[in-house]
């Protein structure tokens, strides 16, 4: 005989069921019990005792996140020994800046008093291009102006194009120049014409100082005069669209600025190469630029991943 017709939804049986009786069975009596005014009353002690098995289900899935959460005493124990030698290594480069800048001042008073009494005109040049050269510290009257990178907008993930780049630093230094500041320092660090300021991953440096903003330009000069020829040049124009980005610009007149001295400068020639002499090595053409092409006559041009457009090329 044949079997029992199978039915034409058999596959689907599970589903079927879920649809006429969503109510689990014992749900269902439970829920009629109530209804009728049979089912048993809830006691004080059993009320209770739920809410007391509550609380403690409660702590321990926070004690249990909290502790996956904490670091392991190793990991607590080599942070706190990679931020003392941080700390220490810090310190032992301030004391040899310090040192440096010391035998620097030392050299430049025995070369002066050796000039002096050698050759007097080579003294009097050597005193007027100290300052342009950034070899002295230098104090007087200028601008100072700031720049801060963007806030995340909402709380959301930092954007690139909201940070300060190396490209605006070059283009604010480069218009100071032409806007006649007579000294130019960024967060300290004196600028000269054979400073580089370029970008080593996310940080910013001046020579091999790396920076972290807010970043704080000086400039010593007249502070009106320089103001207004920043603002008809394009360096002005390029500093007034990072508002655009969010990077806040904020422009002051100083009465007395004191710029520190980069010391004694290594001194560097070049010459005419013969014909078929290789010009292309990398690191004789990163020493030789002596003008500040390099490390401050640059466009600023899109950078990877900050989202900026292409930009005008500083004079």
């Amino acid at each position: 005989m044949p079997g029992p017709a199978r039915a034409a939804d058999e596959s689907m049986t599970l589903i079927n069921e879920v649809y006429r009786r969503p109510l689990d069975p014992g749900y269902q009596e439970a829920a009629a019990r109530r209804a009728a005014g049979t089912a048993p009353r809830r006691t004080v002690r059993g009320t209770v005792a739920l809410l007391v098995l509550a609380v403690v289900l409660g702590a321990f899935a926070t004690t249990s996140a909290v502790a996956l959460r904490r670091p392991t005493p190793a990991v607590l124990e080599a942070r706190t020994l990679l931020e003392t030698e941080i700390r220490e290594r810090t310190a032992h480069a301030d004391e040899l800046r310090r040192a440096n800048g010391e035998l620097s001042a030392q050299i430049a008073q025995l070369q002066g008093q050796a000039a002096s009494t050698d050759d007097p005109e080579l003294f009097a040049q050597l005193q007027k291009d100290a300052v342009p050269s950034g070899v002295v510290p230098v104090s007087g009257p200028g601008l100072r102006i700031v720049l801060t990178d963007g806030a995340p907008v909402n709380g959301g993930e930092e954007d690139a194009s909201s940070l300060v780049l190396d490209h605006d630093l070059q283009t604010l230094v480069n218009g100071l120049w032409a806007a006649g500041a007579e000294a130019v320092a960024v967060n300290g660090e004196r600028v000269t014409t054979t400073t580089a300021i370029r970008s080593a991953g996310a940080a910013i440096l001046v020579d091999s100082t790396a920076l972290s903003g807010p970043y704080t330009v000086e400039a010593i000069g007249d502070a009106a005069t320089m103001q207004t020829g920043l603002a008809r040049l394009p360096a002005g124009q390029a500093l007034a669209a990072l508002s655009q980005y969010r990077i806040d610009v904020r422009v002051s007149a100083q009465k007395t600025l004191e710029l520190a001295g980069r010391g004694q400068l290594m001194l560097r020639s070049a010459q005419v190469l013969g014909a078929g002499e290789d010009v292309t090595h990398p690191a004789d053409a990163g020493e030789a630029t002596a003008s500040g092409t390099q490390s401050l006559g640059m466009a600023w041009s899109d950078v990877a991943g900050s989202g900026r457009p292409d930009g005008e090329e500083t004079p």
